[in-house]
């Protein structure tokens, strides 16, 4: 139990330490709007928060996080991602059912880029993992605690500005072997979201996934933009149904 210790641990000090940085923007900029859009005689957003949920038949997992762009969150330049995310599925082990749990903590240093319509975002850094399976599956060689790297990649690109955009992202662990891939397109909508399909594969040394579904993304009311998704899934020991997913970020 040592590394939940250590992934609570990361997760109070990542908290403490925004909380400080705001603390310290706010005496800096008494009079700023913190939820400036970064225009002239406003403070540039630096914070990006995230959480969501992802719900399948055979499991779900939920996460938050934050990204941190001293340079500012729409320029090129340093950018920290901090991760936290827990969930539950279900996978066959010989002829019978196993339920896997797990917690994962990952410290990211990165980079973005952006030139014209085309954005990339490039992380990497420290992942630790626990994992428990119930009834106990001594064949799962991911039982227990693990330290590794974790990798993620994003890709949003607008082959016609404000009117059609692809989006693709990647990540992986070396601790557990897991890794997961999306891809999406989607059309400007009323000028309000965008909306298309979206195609997604995940998995790791026992359990694997595939997905095909549709989703609207970067709705925004007041502060907050959210997205959804939803279609069909199905997983190596042949299970299949509907899944569902929401996000929810804000920028400061």
């Amino acid at each position: 139990m040592r590394c939940v210790r250590v992934i609570r641990a990361i997760w109070i000090a990542a908290g403490t330490l925004t909380c400080g940085m705001n603390l310290a923007m706010a005496d800096q900029v008494a009079d700023a709007d913190n939820w400036s859009t970064g225009a002239s005689g406003a403070a540039a957003e630096k914070y990006l928060y995230f959480s969501g949920f992802d719900l399948w038949r055979s499991g779900g997992t939920a996460y938050g996080g934050m990204l941190w762009s001293p340079g500012g969150l729409n320029n090129d330049g340093f950018t920290l991602k901090l991760l936290l995310a827990g969930g539950t599925y279900l996978y066959r082990s010989g002829m019978g059912d196993i339920r896997g749990r797990y917690l994962l903590g990952s410290v990211m240093p990165g980079w973005r880029i952006k030139r014209g319509d085309l954005e990339i975002k490039v992380f990497g850094g420290l992942d630790l993992q626990h994992h428990e399976t119930s009834p106990d599956d001594p064949g799962n060689r991911l039982r227990g605690d693990h330290a590794g790297a974790r990798f993620n990649a994003e890709v949003w690109w607008e082959p016609i500005p404000a009117k059609l955009m692809v989006s693709t992202s990647f990540t992986g662990s070396t601790a557990g072997d897991n890794y997961g891939v999306r891809a999406a397109t989607g059309w400007r909508v009323i000028d309000q979201f965008w909306a298309g399909p979206e195609v997604e594969t995940s998995g790791d040394q026992v359990y694997r996934q595939y997905r095909v579904g549709a989703h609207v993304t970067s709705y925004k009311i007041g502060d907050f933009e959210w997205a959804v998704g939803a279609g069909y899934v199905e997983d190596n020991s042949q299970r299949s149904g509907l899944y569902g997913r929401f996000s929810l970020l804000t920028r400061q």
